[in-house]
This record gives C-alpha cells, sequence and structure tokens, in this order.
C-alpha cells in the first residue's frame, strides 16, 4: 500500500479534524528531503506536556483508498465488533494485517507461494501459517480499532501512561515467582521471551512481546487509517549518528542484537518477515531498551537498480502535497531530486550541474538528520547575502564570505580567540548552527503564539521580532533556513500586531524575492564557494586542527556517554570538492561571469591538452571524494531473487517443500516433547544462573557454526531479515554500515565482501559472515543465533530478568515484581555483572516510590542490590539513588527506611564510612533543617546519635556538631538540638566540657555582638532564633554535668552568658524570656547556696538596672523588638511584652527559690521592684515563716506552663531513653516563654547520667588529643551558610601540631590512610630495615605490625575491600592488616619474567650497595640515583576498578599486578626520553577509575600518568598503553603526581614548583606554576579544591579552585613553619610524607626522625 504524503499544514489540519484541538500537533515526520509525510508526533491535552517524551504519541496516516488485507482487517474488526472500539486480542473478533504496515511478508513453510508479498493485493492471495487475524492479534495485541475520537484517543493515553494495559501480565509473573496459581499469562509471557527455550514455530496469542513496538491504537475514518504507537526519546539511527558511545560497551551492543533477535525470533514464529531491519525502525527509550517498529513505511528504500523485478521502470514520483489545493501542491515541482535518496548519484549529479544547490544541500541535510518541523533540529541553509543590495555576480557588494560560519562573521575572530583561550573547555562555537531561538524567530509570522512564548521569550512582544530581511540577518548570528529560498509564504503574518515580513527594496513582493534569492543560491559566485560552507557545517572543518584553523571548534557534550536524538553529524572527513566550473557555466550561460569563465575554458580545452588533464583530476577528486562518503548510502537487505545460488532456482522446488514439511515435523516433535516440562520459579531462577568463568570463547563459536551447518531456512525472507541483522550486527561493532549501494551490487554479483570486515574480532566476523552468506537457506535462524555463544550468560540473565519490566504497567507493580524477583535470589544467581546492569533499570523505580507499600519494596529492592553489587557499582549506581531519595521533602516512607541505624550498618560494610560521609551524610543531617518532616527528622536524629560513637570524636565534631551548629536559627528543628545534646551525653561529661560547652560559649557571644549592632531586622530576627537555639542546646547539656562543673563552666567570673544575654537592652524579647528561663533552671539545679554565691551578685547589676530603667515610670512600654516569626507560643495567661516584664519573671522565681530576705540582702532596689510587681502584676510577698515559702512555690507551680515543655511522643527519646535523659527536653519552640516548675536532680539520678558519661571515659578517654572546635570558631558569618560540604569552607591551616607519636625509629617514609579511625605508616624500623605499622588514631595505638620487608618500605598502599595491604620496598609484599601475616611476594627479575611466590625467600636478596638507596634523604637532589636496580619497584598505585596494582620501576616501565590472582600482568615501557641512563618511576596516579557509565558499565581509568626522576612525566592511554604524550614537566625530581579531576593533572618536584596541568589543551601543555616553597616540595595531598604540600619543616596551602581567578600570572605558596601546640616551638624535623584525615579537617605528616605528627 502506498502512503500518501502531505505537506505539514495539511496533515495537522486533517488531524485536528480527526481528533480535535485537545490533540496537540508537535511535528510532522518526513519521508523525504522534503517537507512532507504521513505521520506526526502528537501529544494530549491534560495527559502530559508537550515536552514530556512520555506523553507524545505517533500517528501513522494510511490511506484507506487502495482495498487491502489490512484495511479489509480494520473494517472486518469494527463491523463484527459493533463497538466504536475494542481491543484487537479479543479471541471472539478476526481480521487480517497488511505488510504495509507491519513492512514484513507473510510466509508459510507449506505452500509454495510462500515468500510472495501480499502488500497491495485487493484480495488476500498469500497463505500463512496462521490465519491473519492471529497473526495480526499477536502483533498488536493491545490496540484499541474503533472509529477515530477524541474521547477514545485519550482514553489510550491515559492507560498507557498509567501503565493498564499490560498490567494483568506482570500480576500474573508475580504470582508466579511467589509459587502461586497465576494463570496462563506469566507461562505464556515466559514463552515468548525464551522461557525454556525460543521456540522455532511460535503459536498466537494475544500477548504483546516486549521487543516489539506496541500499537495502542487503530483508528478508521472516511479515507484513512490512524494506527497510534508511543514515541521513544531516542532511535538506533540517531545513536549511531550523534553518539555512538552511547552504546557503552561491546557488553552492550551484544543486548541489544539479543533484544531484536528475541522479537525477530517470535516474528518469525508467526510465519512473517519482517523486510524492513534497519537502524531507523529500532525504537529506544531512555534506558535504551529497544521496540521493533512494525508499522513504519520505510524511509529510505533501495535504488530503483535494486527493486523487484516488477518495479524495474517505476513512474517518478511527483513531489509536493497529496492535496491538489494546498499552495505547496507545485512549490517543489521543478526541483528534479525524487523522494529517494542516493547520495552517490545526487553528488556526481550535483558536481556535473545536473543538480541545484539547493536540493544538493537538501540531501545532505537529511543526511544529518534534521528534520523539517522540529524547531530544535531543521533543515539548515547558508546565508548567502546580506540584502544590503540586490545580488549580482559581477559585483562584490552584498555577497556573504562562505568560507567563515555565520558565528565567526557576527562575533569577529577576535572576540572567538578570547572565547577559545579563556573558557574551561576550549571552544569558539557554544550553540547549534541553527538553534531553535533564530528558527522561530525566523518562522515567527507563522507559527502558534504559544509556540513564540515557549521557545522565544514568555510575554509575547511583537515589536521585539525583527521587520526586514536585513535586520534579521543582522540580528541572528545562525545559518538561513529553506523557507527563505522556496516559499513566499513565510512572510506573511497570522498574528494581529505583528507586520508582515518586509522584504528588500530591490524586490517588488514576498514571490520575487524568493526568486531572486534562489538565483543568488544558484549563482556561479555561491556555487564556487559552497564547498566551505559544507566543510564547516558537514564536513571534515567540524573536528581537529581544520576546525581549529576555521574557528569552528564547538562545545563538547557535558555526558560524552548519554544518548542523543539530534546532533551534528559529521559527513565528511575529507575536504569537499568544488563544483565543476564547467558545468555550472553551461547551467547559467546566461551570465555574463559564467560565460566569460565557460569561454575561458573552452579556449583552454581547444588549444590546450592541460585543461583536459585539469578536468580529469577534478574527476579523480570527486570520485575520490565519492568513495571516501560512500557510507552514507546505507544499505541493510536486497531485494528478492537477487542473490545468485543453487538453492534459489524457484520457489516451488519440491526439496524446499520436502525441507519445508520436515521443518515443520521437527518443531511438532521438539513442542510434543517440551510438553512435560513443568516450568516453576526454580527453573526459572535457574536460567539465571552466572555460568562459570571460561564457558564460552572462540572455539564454540566453531562448534556452534558445526551446528549451523546442518539447520535450513525455508524461505528468502526470513532470510532477508536474517541478512539485515548481520549487516546491524556489524556495524554495531565498526561503526559504520558494512554495505553502501555499490559494495552491495558488487557482493550480490561476485560475493566480494568489503575489506574493513577483517577490522572485526573473530567471533563478530564468523557471525557476520554466516547471516549474510549468498546461500540464504544456510542462514541461521533467529533461534540458532540467540543460542550461539555470541550471547553470554549475563546478556541472557539480564533479559530474562529485565523482559517483564518493559510491560506497559503501572510502576507500582513492576517494582513489586523486580523485588519479589530479588527476594527469591535472582540477583544473587545472576551475578554481579548482571545485577549492575538491572540496577541501572530498576533504581528509577526506586526512586519514584510514594506509597508505604511501594516503599516496601523498594526498601527490599535495593537491599538486594546492594548485597549483589560490587563496592564500586554501589558507589557509583546506589548512592546516588539514595541521595534522591533523602532529598525529597515531606514525608515518604522510603526516606525513614533509609534512615535507620541498620541500613548505614549496610552502607558502610559496602562502601566505607568516607563514602557515606560524603554523599548520604549531609542529607540525613539536611532532614534536620530544610522543612524538615517530623518522621523523618526524628528517624535522622535517631540515625546520627546512634552513629555518632562509631564515627568518632572528630567526625562527629565537623559533620554531625558543626554542621548542626550552623543551622542555629536557620529551622533547625527540635530533634536537630536532640541530637546535639544526646551526643553529648553519649560522649559524657568531658567531652561536653571541652568540644561543646566552649563552642556554644563563643556561638552566644558571637550574636549578642550582633545583636549590639545596627544590623537589619532579618539578621537581628536570625540571631535571636540562633541564641535560642543555643541557649536550648545548653539547657540540655546540663543534664549531664555535676554542680561542680556547671558552676565552673557556665557561672563562675565573666562565662555567665544567661546574665550576659539578659544584660542587653536591646535584645530581643523571647531571647530575654528563653534566657531568663534557662537561668533559672540553672539555679535549681545547683541549689539556693551555689545560687546566692554565684549567681545572685550577677542578678544584682541587672536588677539594679531594670528598677532605674525608664520603664518604671512610663510603664510597660515595649522597648526591644519582638520577634516577627510566629515561632514563639506564650501559653497560659503571662506575656512578657517588654524587657521590664523580666522582673515578673525573676524576682518572684527567686525569691521562692533563695528566700525573700537573703534576695532583699542583696538586692537594694527591692522595694522598687516589688512596687512595680504589685502595681502591675499583683504580686506581693507574704510572710508566714515556712508555710509562706511553700506558698510561693505553689504560686509559681500555678502558672500555666508553656507547652513545649510538656512531654510529647518522641521515637529518638523513647529509643535513647536509656543514655540518661532525666530532665524532659522541649519539642517546640514554646519552651522559651516562661520558667516551668523543674523538679530538682534527685542524688540516684544524678549517678547515672555521670556513670554513663564516665564509662565511655575509661581507659584514657579516646580522642583525648583532639582540640575543641570553638578554636576555628569565625563568627555569625561562618554561621550564615546551611550544611556543610567539603569544599563549601576553605581549608584554614594553622601549622599546630596537636600530637605526635613515634611510630618508627627511623624516617617515616609513606602514609596510607584507611579511614578517620586509622592509618598505616611505613618507615625505617630497627636494623636499617622497612617496617609498617597499624595505629588506631582515637587512642593512639599500634593495632598490628609488619616486618617481613628487608629494606627500606618507600611506599604503601591499601587494597581496597580486601583487608589487604601491599607494601614496597623494592619488591611488593602483600599482607593481611589483621594479622600481619605475608601472604605473597611480588619482584622483578633482571629478565623481567619473575613469578610471584608466597614465601619471602624467593625474593631477590639486594646487594649492600643498594640496600639504602630509597633512604636517601627525600629533600636532597637525586632521590634515588642511576645505581637504583632497575628490576627493582619504586612506587605503587591501585586501580580500584579493575582491581589492579601498577607499579613503576627503576628502568621507567609499568609493571601490573593482579593482586587477587596472584599474578603478574603484562608490562608499558614508554619510549625513553633521556639519552644518558633510564630514569625511575618516582609517582603514579591515574583518572576517570571512580566513574562508572550511565547504565551501570565500570569503566577504566581514561589515562595513567607516571612521574619520573629525571622531571618528564608520560601519559599513558589506560586502555592500549600507548604513549598519549610525554613532556619535561619539572627542572628535577618529580616526587608525586595526583588527578583531582579527570582533565586535571598535579605534579610536585625537588625543583620547589607545583605544577596543575589541564589535559584537555594542546601540546605542549602550559601550567600553572606555583611557587614559593625555599626547599623541594616532598609530597603533597589533595581534598576537594585543597592542595597541602609539604617542604623540609614547613608546610603550604593553594586552592585549584582560585587559580582561575588569578590574573597577573604569579601563583604563589605562602609556606609556614610547623608548631608544636604545647609549647608553641617550632618543629625543626623535616617532613617526609603527608596525607589528610578529610572529615576531621586534620593532616598527618610523617617525620625523617620517625614521628608521625596530627596537625590543623
Amino acid at each position: 500500500m502506498q502512503e500518501e504524503s502531505e505537506c505539514f499544514e495539511c496533515l495537522q489540519l486533517r488531524i485536528k479534524s480527526d481528533f480535535s484541538e485537545q490533540v496537540f500537533f508537535n511535528y510532522a515526520i518526513q519521508t523525504s528531503a522534503f517537507p512532507f509525510g504521513s505521520s506526526a508526533i502528537v501529544n494530549i491535552s491534560g495527559a502530559a506536556d508537550g515536552e514530556a517524551s512520555g506523553g507524545q504519541f505517533i500517528l501513522q496516516n494510511l490511506s484507506s483508498r487502495e482495498k487491502n488485507c489490512f484495511i479489509n482487517y480494520v473494517n472486518e474488526y469494527i463491523l463484527d465488533s459493533g463497538e466504536s472500539s475494542t481491543r484487537s486480542s479479543d479471541p471472539d473478533i478476526g481480521g487480517r494485517q497488511d505488510n504495509t504496515v507491519v513492512n514484513g511478508r507473510t510466509t508459510s513453510s507449506d505452500d509454495s507461494e510462500s515468500g510472495k508479498a501480499f502488500s497491495g493485493n485487493t484480495t488476500c492471495s498469500h497463505s500463512g501459517r496462521f490465519s491473519c487475524s492471529r497473526t495480526i492479534a499477536s502483533l498488536a495485541p493491545i490496540a484499541r480499532v474503533g472509529v477515530s475520537s477524541y474521547s477514545t484517543f485519550q482514553e489510550v493515553s491515559t492507560d498507557f501512561l498509567s501503565g493498564l494495559i499490560e498490567d494483568h501480565v506482570l500480576d500474573s509473573l508475580d504470582l508466579f515467582i511467589e509459587g502461586k496459581a497465576s494463570g496462563r499469562d506469566s507461562v505464556n509471557f515466559l514463552s515468548i521471551i525464551g522461557l525454556p527455550s525460543f521456540e522455532e514455530d511460535t503459536s498466537p496469542g494475544s500477548l504483546r512481546h516486549p521487543n516489539i513496538a506496541p500499537v495502542l491504537a487503530i483508528f478508521k475514518t472516511s479515507d484513512h487509517v490512524n494506527v497510534v504507537l508511543p514515541k521513544t526519546p531516542y532511535n538506533l539511527e540517531s545513536i549511531l549518528h550523534f553518539n555512538p558511545n552511547a552504546l557503552k560497551s561491546d557488553w552492550n551492543r551484544r543486548f541489544l542484537m539479543y533484544q531484536l533477535l528475541s522479537a525477530l525470533s517470535y516474528i518469525h514464529g508467526l510465519g512473517v518477515s519482517h523486510g524492513n531491519i534497519c537502524p531507523s525502525n529500532i525504537m529506544l527509550s531512555d534506558s535504551l531498551w529497544s521496540w521493533l517498529s512494525l508499522w513504519n513505511k520505510p524511509v529510505l528504500e533501495f535504488n530503483s537498480t535494486l527493486r523487484e523485478n516488477e518495479n524495474v521502470n517505476p513512474e517518478p514520483a511527483r513531489i509536493g502535497c497529496c492535496n491538489i489545493g494546498c499552495h505547496s501542491y507545485g512549490l517543489y515541482a521543478d526541483l528534479k531530486l525524487s523522494p529517494t535518496i542516493d547520495w552517490h548519484s545526487c553528488f556526481h549529479q550535483w558536481w556535473k550541474g545536473e543538480l541545484s544547490n539547493f536540493e544538493y544541500l537538501l540531501i545532505l541535510n537529511r543526511l544529518a538528520g534534521r528534520r523539517w518541523g522540529d524547531h530544535t533540529f531543521h533543515p539548515v541553509m547558508p546565508w548567502v547575502i546580506d540584502f544590503s543590495s540586490k545580488p549580482d555576480d559581477n559585483c562584490d557588494a552584498g555577497w556573504r564570505d562562505l568560507s567563515k560560519s555565520k558565528w565567526r562573521l557576527a562575533k569577529g575572530d577576535e572576540q572567538l580567540d578570547f572565547t577559545y583561550s579563556t573558557s574551561e573547555i576550549p571552544h569558539h562555537v557554544s550553540d547549534e548552527c541553527l538553534s531553535e531561538l533564530a528558527v522561530c524567530s525566523y518562522k515567527a509570522r507563522r507559527l502558534p503564539l504559544s509556540v513564540l512564548r515557549m521557545a522565544v521569550r514568555s510575554v509575547y512582544e511583537p515589536n521585539e521580532y525583527p521587520s526586514t530581511m536585513q535586520r534579521l540577518y543582522q540580528w541572528t548570528p545562525d545559518e538561513c533556513i529553506p523557507e527563505f529560498y522556496c516559499d513566499a509564504q513565510i512572510f506573511k503574518s497570522i498574528h494581529d500586531g505583528m507586520a508582515d515580513l518586509a522584504v528588500p527594496s530591490w524586490a517588488e513582493s514576498p514571490e520575487d524575492f524568493i526568486k531572486l534569492h534562489r538565483d543568488a543560491l544558484e549563482s556561479n559566485r555561491v556555487s564556487f564557494q559552497l564547498h566551505h560552507w559544507i566543510d564547516i557545517t558537514f564536513g571534515y572543518k567540524m573536528s581537529g586542527q581544520a576546525a581549529l584553523a576555521a574557528k569552528n571548534v564547538m562545545l563538547p557534550l557535558s555526558d560524552p556517554m548519554m544518548p542523543k536524538s539530534t546532533g551534528r553529524r559529521q559527513l565528511f572527513t575529507q575536504p569537499h570538492p568544488v563544483r565543476h566550473a564547467t558545468a555550472r557555466g553551461k547551467r547559467h550561460g546566461s551570465n555574463k561571469y559564467a560565460k566569460v569563465l565557460s569561454q575561458a575554458n573552452e579556449m583552454h580545452r581547444e588549444t590546450s591538452l592541460l585543461s583536459e588533464t585539469a578536468y580529469l583530476q577534478e574527476l579523480e577528486q570527486a570520485s575520490t571524494f565519492s568513495e571516501h562518503a560512500r557510507h552514507l548510502n546505507a544499505y541493510y537487505h536486497y531485494p528478492l531473487n537477487q542473490m545468485t545460488g543453487k538453492n534459489i532456482s524457484s520457489l516451488g522446488d519440491p526439496t524446499i517443500e520436502t525441507f519445508s514439511r520436515t521443518i515443520s515435523k521437527l518443531s511438532l516433535i521438539d513442542r510434543n516433547y517440551q510438553v512435560p516440562y513443568k516450568m516453576n520459579r526454580i527453573s526459572f531462577l535457574q536460567h539465571m544462573k552466572e555460568e562459570n568463568e571460561g564457558s564460552s570463547g572462540y572455539p564454540d563459536l566453531l562448534l556452534w557454526k558445526q551446528k549451523l551447518s546442518s539447520s535450513r531456512l525455508c524461505t528468502e525472507d526470513v532470510a532477508r531479515d536474517i541478512f539485515s541483522i548481520g549487516c546491524l550486527l556489524a556495524e554495531l561493532h565498526l561503526c559504520r554500515p558494512l554495505f553502501d549501494l555499490i559494495s552491495l551490487e558488487i557482493y550480490l554479483k561476485d560475493g566480494t565482501l568489503p575489506g574493513f570486515l577483517q577490522d572485526l574480532p573473530p567471533d563478530i566476523k564468523l557471525l557476520v559472515e554466516a547471516c549474510i552468506q549468498k546461500d540464504w537457506m544456510r542462514r541461521p535462524s533467529a533461534k540458532i543465533l540467540l543460542e550461539s555463544p555470541y550471547f553470554p550468560k549475563t546478556v541472557k540473565s539480564s533479559y530474562l530478568f529485565l523482559a517483564p519490566l518493559q510491560l506497559v504497567a503501572k510502576d507500582e507493580t513492576r517494582l513489586r515484581y523486580a523485588a519479589n524477583l530479588a527476594k527469591h535470589g535472582a540477583l544473587k544467581e545472576m551475578g554481579a555483572f548482571a545485577t549492575e546492569i538491572c540496577a541501572a533499570y530498576c533504581l528509577p523505580l526506586i526512586v519514584n516510590a510514594v506509597s508505604d507499600i511501594e516503599a516496601e519494596w523498594a526498601y527490599m529492592l535495593l537491599k538486594e542490590f546492594m548485597k549483589c553489587l560490587t563496592m564500586q557499582a554501589v558507589k557509583t549506581l546506589i548512592l546516588p539513588t539514595i541521595q534522591k531519595i533523602l532529598q525529597t521533602t515531606g514525608y515518604l516512607r522510603l526516606k525513614v527506611s533509609l534512615l535507620q541505624d541498620s541500613f548505614v550498618q549496610e552502607i558502610w560494610n559496602r562502601v566505607g564510612k568516607q563514602a557515606y560521609l560524603e554523599t548520604i551524610h549531609p542529607l540525613v543531617l539536611s532532614n534536620l533543617y530544610i522543612s524538615p518532616d517530623k518522621s523523618s527528622a526524628s528517624s535522622a536524629s535517631v540515625l546520627l546519635i546512634s552513629s555518632s560513637e562509631e564515627l568518632g570524636v572528630p567526625i562527629t565534631i565537623h559533620q554531625t556538631i558543626l554542621p548542626l551548629v550552623h543551622c542555629f536559627g536557620k529551622g533547625l528543628c527540635a530533634d536537630g538540638i536532640d541530637v546535639l545534646i544526646r551526643i553529648g551525653g553519649i560522649f559524657g561529661e568531658s567531652f561536653i566540657i571541652k568540644q561543646m560547652v566552649p563552642l556554644l560559649k563563643n556561638v552566644v557571644r558571637s550574636f549578642i555582638d550582633v545583636s549590639c549592632m545596627n544590623k537589619p531586622d532579618p539578621v537581628q530576627s536570625w540571631s535571636a532564633l540562633a541564641l535560642i537555639d543555643c541557649m536550648m542546646t545548653l539547657d540540655g547539656l546540663i543534664a549531664f554535668l555535676t554542680e561542680d562543673v556547671i558552676v565552673k563552666e557556665l557561672l563562675e567570673d565573666l562565662s555567665c552568658i544567661h546574665i550576659g544575654v539578659l544584660m542587653q537592652k536591646h535584645m530581643e524579647i523571647a531571647v530575654l524570656q528563653f534566657a531568663a528561663t534557662t537561668l533559672f533552671g540553672i539555679c535549681q539545679r545547683i541549689g539556693a547556696d551555689l545560687t546566692a554565691l554565684h549567681i545572685l551578685p550577677k542578678l544584682k547589676e541587672l536588677f539594679d538596672e531594670l528598677a532605674f530603667s525608664q520603664e518604671i515610670s512610663k510603664g510597660s512600654t515595649t522597648v526591644g523588638r519582638n520577634l516577627k516569626v510566629g515561632k514563639i507560643k506564650i501559653g497560659g495567661n503571662l506575656h512578657i511584652e517588654s524587657r521590664m516584664d523580666l522582673v515578673s519573671v525573676l524576682y518572684p522565681s527567686f525569691a521562692s527559690l533563695l528566700g525573700i530576705e537573703k534576695l532583699r540582702q542583696c538586692c537594694a532596689t527591692w522595694l522598687i521592684l516589688e512596687q512595680y510587681l504589685l502595681r502591675h502584676h499583683n504580686w506581693k510577698w507574704e510572710y508566714a515563716g515556712e508555710s509562706s515559702k511553700n506558698g510561693s512555690e505553689n504560686i509559681i507551680a500555678r502558672r500555666p506552663v508553656a507547652q513545649g515543655f510538656i512531654s510529647e511522643y518522641n521515637p529518638a527519646k523513647l529509643l535513647l531513653n536509656g543514655v540518661g535523659w532525666s530532665i524532659p527536653q522541649s519539642q517546640g519552640r514554646s519552651a522559651k516563654n516562661l520558667i516551668p516548675q523543674r523538679r530538682p536532680l534527685k542524688v540516684h539520678q544524678s549517678q547515672v547520667v555521670m556513670q554513663e558519661g564516665m564509662s565511655y571515659q575509661m581507659n584514657h578517654d579516646p580522642w583525648f588529643w583532639f582540640p575543641s572546635p570553638a578554636t576555628i570558631w569565625d563568627g555569625p558569618e561562618f554561621l550564615g551558610r546551611v550544611g556543610i560540604q567539603k569544599e563549601e569552607f576553605p581549608w584554614k591551616i594553622r601549622a599546630s601540631v596537636i600530637y605526635s607519636i613515634r611510630a618508627h625509629h627511623g624516617a617515616v617514609r609513606s602514609l596510607a590512610v584507611q579511614d578517620e579511625c586509622t592509618v598505616f605508616t611505613a618507615g625505617i624500623g630497627q636494623g636499617y630495615k622497612g617496617s609498617v605499622q597499624k595505629w588506631e588514631l582515637s587512642r593512639t595505638n599500634c593495632l598490628s605490625s609488619y616486618h617481613g620487608h628487608e629494606e627500606v618500605v618507600n611506599d604503601i598502599c591499601i587494597l581496597s575491600s580486601s583487608g589487604r595491604v601491599a607494601s614496597c620496598d623494592g619488591t611488593i609484599h602483600i599482607w593481611n592488616s589483621q594479622t600481619g601475616k605475608q601472604i605473597l611476594v611480588f619482584a622483578e627479575s633482571q629478565t623481567e619474567t619473575g613469578n610471584p611466590t608466597s614465601h619471602p625467600s624467593s625474593a631477590p636478596k639486594i646487594n649492600s650497595d643498594q640496600a639504602n638507596v630509597l633512604n636517601l634523604n627525600t629533600l636532597s637532589n637525586g632521590i634515588l640515583s642511576s645505581a637504583f636496580d632497575s628490576s627493582l619497584y619504586t612506587c605503587m598505585h591501585q586501580l580500584s576498578s579493575a582491581g589492579t596494582l601498577v607499579v613503576g620501576t627503576g628502568n621507567g616501565a609499568l609493571r601490573f599486578i593482579d593482586v587477587a590472582r596472584g599474578q603478574k600482568l603484562h608490562m608499558w615501557r614508554g619510549e625513553s626520553t633521556e639519552s644518558s641512563f633510564p630514569s625511575l618511576i618516582s609517582a603514579i596516579c591515574s583518572t576517570g577509575s571512580e566513574r562508572m557509565q550511565a547504565g551501570g558499565i565500570s569503566t577504566l581509568p581514561s589515562f595513567i600518568a607516571a612521574g619520573l626522576s629525571s622531571g618528564h612525566c608520560k601519559l599513558f592511554d589506560a586502555k592500549s598503553g600507548n604513549v598519549i604524550s610525554s613532556w619535561r614537566a619539572h627542572d628535577a625530581y618529580v616526587t608525586k603526581l595526583a588527578a583531582p579531576e579527570e582533565h586535571l593533572l598535579v605534579s610536585s618536584s625537588l625543583d620547589r614548583t607545583l605544577r596543575v596541568w589541564d589535559l584537555r589543551m594542546n601540546l605542549p601543555l602550559q601550567p600553572i606554576i606555583y611557587r614559593g616553597h625555599s626547599d623541594g616540595i616532598s609530597s603533597f595531598s589533595i581534598w576537594g579544591q585543597d592542595v597541602i604540600s609539604i617542604s623540609r619543616n614547613r608546610i603550604g596551602l593553594l586552592s585549584l579552585s582560585k587559580s582561575a581567578n588569578e590574573t597577573d600570572g604569579q601563583h604563589r605558596i605562602i609556606p609556614q613553619k610547623l608548631y608544636v601546640s604545647d609549647n608553641g616551638m617550632r618543629s625543626l624535623s623535616a617532613l617526609s610524607c603527608i596525607s589528610i584525615l578529610p572529615f576531621s579537617r586534620l593532616f598527618l605528616i610523617g617525620t625523617e626522625d620517625g614521628y608521625l605528627r596530627i596537625s590543623c
């Protein structure tokens, strides 16, 4: 059936008439290089917005004027159903399917007419294996068939988006997994996806194959049929053209092919062939799951020379809209271009002048993937004139320079050079050559206002759009669009207020302008320069040095691994030939310029043979160029009966018929044999089981090929599909099409394959050759291909797990199914690699889990993934997912589940505490201050409290306490303050006194200072709230302190911060009220005697000041500012409205506590105060001895207590009530208003509190050496930020030694930090032998040591997740860090052929001359001399993603060691850069090793860098081992290398400099050089953007983030001398190595005299 193409406007009108205006037309899908088509992308109003691909649908329009099988099927279906719409899978309703829609052919194994196409036949003349109705129901089982209507379309859309269509299938599978009765759907679906195996013959059913594009609806109108499919964001063609790296690895390509073959096996089993398998018909989702489209008309059919015999002389197709009344009906009538594209012939026609420039550029746009109507990727044309004057070939004025891009002409070379030199990523062009903004501005007069508001500006202002062509040209840096060369309608406005686009004065009308503009495009001047513009826009000047020279370097992708549906496709890699001059002269013979040129050429031809030679050279260049771009004509199939071979004699060959019957019988036997097979959960999981290593390979492929020799295909239609599969397979691995028009003709003629087929790996080459062999009967079937060793077990396991999840089902059902499958051990059976693949598909379901039941499944699935994934995969896949969940606001059951101590313990066990602290811990804190949900806040507080002890004091202070203190006044909830209080209770009184109280006192003093300043109201309110938070924390901590400590720390001398607050005359009323509350609480705690001694003298000053204040005479007027925030709720009848009201709070309370006589004796103004209380509050002290005192207490007790002090339900407190929380704490802010009647602590309660604190302090108080955070307090500015990240605060070095440990007898050579509590030191032990010590920093104890080295240990490496440590003394020792026992020793022999052994005695001995070669002073010139043995190892670096140890050698080579297997691997030797002796490797680093590609595939590092003793650096490609570059980095020994980012390399040297190299820059590399050290830099360490370097006894800090802001070119390090904090004396010992404790903000330094110094 021939589809009729319409222009896009007519297509839009047709869709509107078929449905309604509620079906939004986004853009049409063109089927040629012209703006005509029969399909469109639409979306439904209310279903999803136009930007969301999930709510977009493909509407395929098919004419029903020509009766055929498909139209008959639709008519009969609607007639039989008697309803407006029904599902096509209804078993009571029959139908037929036409191969024009299916793009396939129905074949039969029993009929001699098999293989005959039935498209276009009015009656069904074929005989299929099954009836057409059953075949259609199997291929489109979920399609709703009916009459076109908007309501039905909306129902279809809603069902699809909500996942209701195939939800029942997943429900059945879920019951099957649980071992319950599940019905037939589950077993039938598993059979479809190959369980227990794929079938040659498939029985039609009502279930959709998960890799066949779902047909959602088939709508009929009077003259056509609309087929509705969901739109996917990509197809394989767009991936291959714009970003082939999105198919991340060889495994991903195999997985994609497995999906296609699974769908093809199902189709072939129904007796149907696809007929047009090509990249454009393979739809891909966001996760790159594939759908094989059966419903698209072939986009680019084969050339007429390769068409079926009956179409040898087809009539040329007319270009234009099929609607005669349309304005575009004859718009392209004069063009010679056919709707189908053959670039090879079109190029030669253009070169010879037989094809216009306009037509040729349209072809290039089509090949580049540009789409008419899609404003984000519209076809592009060059501006050829600037519209200042009428174009004239004989005049130079007004013509545009086509050798430069429009962007370059608009911006200027100077600006582009500046952009390139100053950008972080060097580039000239930051935007597409034709942006959406430009296209919509060009077409503004024809586009709806809704489009203009979305693409141009949200506020429509017609005067802002250029009004003339010249202004439009000058306004935009973008190129032109084809409409300005062919369609006069673009000038005419459809909007009120926007005038028509004015044409230049030299044009009489828009139609005249279009003609003149088009003539300019076809002129000789443009034709001579057009190849330059093609090179810039589509050709070789898009990349490499040519792009740099043309100032056309594009800004690269932010993520090169992400798939793309649009982009700049480079069509050519060679310069495009200029158009042949003679042909142009003949084409435009009337032009004077052309005539002269033509006459000159003719004269030269007549007089000289040189012109003929020049012509032949031009022809040769054009032919060479055409040959190099043959890949643009990709072919994936051949016409029937074109294969020559012994088995294609006739379709009625009796041997074929006999063979077909034999195959049918065999299939029947196989099916009968498999009937007893019982499919259950156990057998299902068994099919997922991971295979043993080494079970597949090239020998298995050879065995498979032998098996293939006994198979036979029945029809050539099926064989053509297999041929297409072979072409696709080759293209996926070669990144270029296997066949073009010429190579396919050659292959069909004599069997010669393209030469580049040899570039394929042997196993893939074998498979491709089997699929495309000329004897089509011997090609493998889809079933046999699926069983080939090409597909590893992990592909099959992943497919079985993921295929059900790709059904059109609800997220809730998919999540439940995945969780149940994982719970029953599927992930464990699949193995870590397949689990990693499946995680990428399942994690979005986890993130979107909303309901409580979904949260349970998501939590279960997340835990299963954590158990089965590798550590690196957990870091790159699971942790980001947890981050997204914790970032959600409001209540979420899953978030509460993740905020559990048990789950965090699992994270620690899998990835370590450092990864948790970097990624998860800040988000746990955020649940306490960013609009916290009550449940989430309670869970977060319990987690922080319970984990603090295991994290240790330094981490708790810097990562929990300080960030929460930063949030004072910024919305910190009561649970956040509860965390601070309970952490103090856990660590005990000593911790509170040393760490917390000084910090909180500093905070209070800082905000008292702020309150005295004239700050804006928001600042004052913030400081007031922060003060309340701080005093509330102090109030809670008092419960854990003894009376003596309270007096000493809080009340003695000037340290009573509460009195300090109360004395402030301009303090907020709420703060004063809370200060009074907490002060009286403290006094109740310490008793009357201590209160009279320490508090009463200070209260005297306050009472005197209040008594003589102006408020006594003027009454109770408010002096302070009241908080404008509604946080303080006052309970009861007593309100404090002014500072004077403090008298009513404090005086009666202290009178009841101390006795009125004692208070009056101390306070000379007691009479004034009591008169005030009597006058304003009707308070009078009554003498009645002891009873009077009790009476006064009763008066206070009868006061309404603030609601916040009433103990409410708090999960954190209920869980941790054993900590010793004896005084109820507030749950809200109302605690700040009134003084409650607090119950004094009883003696036994106090003992309980103290006993808990003391129990932790036994055995020398862990972390006794850790400094108080109060020393780094920076005041309120420091409080201004919420939360803390490692890069947020600059590192301030005090260069102070906090504590020193004598680690070794001799120098400390190397440090390795395992976590914040554990560190390894390597150095010189007794007898100058090497030793390694493992230290616990909390108590500064040596936990274990290793003394197996005979020589000085110069490097140490902690092997991730194995509990093993590698140390190097010229040999590599692998030993157990727990026991100190040796496991392996690796040594390098002189012949470099040594093998690892398990005994140290087998390591080669080092002679006495070399004994202490590593023990030289690290600060002397030439750390390692030329006498160093080239066979000795010098340094190490671990590639964590590959589990490999990279070791440097004495001769400048890199040795790779597989520690897990105990094997030495390959060795890389870079070319020598010195002529004397070879330099040794002194430092190694890598980048990219911690990254993982999207989809869960771990990557190797992108490069490995090695520093040499000569000062050189070498950059090795991590995959090939080739030296990318080698340069002189320093003038002396390179001491260390590090790669903080993928593109940055930091190096230090004994030449006293530290250098930062941007590896993205072109060679030679120009570093940023940091100077300032007076001696050689022996080492450095990096955390975030901070680099701490050491040199002799000095330490220096620099920030990489600030280096880009330097303008004077001088980059300095300001070194500081290291001081011992105890006595302030300088540390004179030389520093040898450094490592950072990042979360403690401390660093460890090893010294030459054997000390490990903990510094800050």
